[in-house]
């Protein structure tokens, strides 16, 4: 995914409806029903102490991507907000860049259940969110 294009439009379009994601620099390269793929970048002004990118902004990735998934599983006429998501951190991110990659794991009438990944751009799995979505009639 790193040398992926960028899929301006998806990106334009996740930015334009979550404004917080333009803050976050996040990028979209896919986006489908099934599965989301997105990246940012490491950049000092997101770390914590040591150089290591900081958990409330992978959080703010994982939540933005997932909701973007939930988005594409909607009914027509409705909307989608974050009810519950907990994050589990497995490795630190110093450098590079970050992949994320959600997809859809319960699809229902009121909530939408979406699993988020991020990698390190060597591979390595950083965290895994687990976020519910709330299916909100319009």
């Amino acid at each position: 995914m790193e040398n992926q294009a960028v899929d301006q439009s998806l990106t334009d379009m996740i930015r334009g409806e979550m404004p917080f994601a333009g803050e976050l620099e996040l990028e979209i390269v896919s986006g489908a029903a099934d599965r989301i793929e997105g990246r940012a970048q490491w950049r000092p002004e997101r770390c914590t102490a040591g150089g290591v990118l900081h958990g409330g902004y992978l959080m703010g990735l994982a939540d933005s991507v997932g909701a973007m998934c939930a988005v594409y599983n909607l009914p027509e006429g409705t909307a989608t907000s974050t009810i519950e998501s907990k994050t589990n951190f497995f490795r630190a991110v110093s450098e590079g860049q970050v992949r994320l990659t959600a997809n859809p794991i319960h699809v229902g009438r009121s909530t939408i259940v979406v699993q988020t990944d991020l990698h390190r751009a060597d591979g390595q799995l950083v965290s895994r969110t687990i976020q519910t979505q709330a299916v909100i009639a319009g």
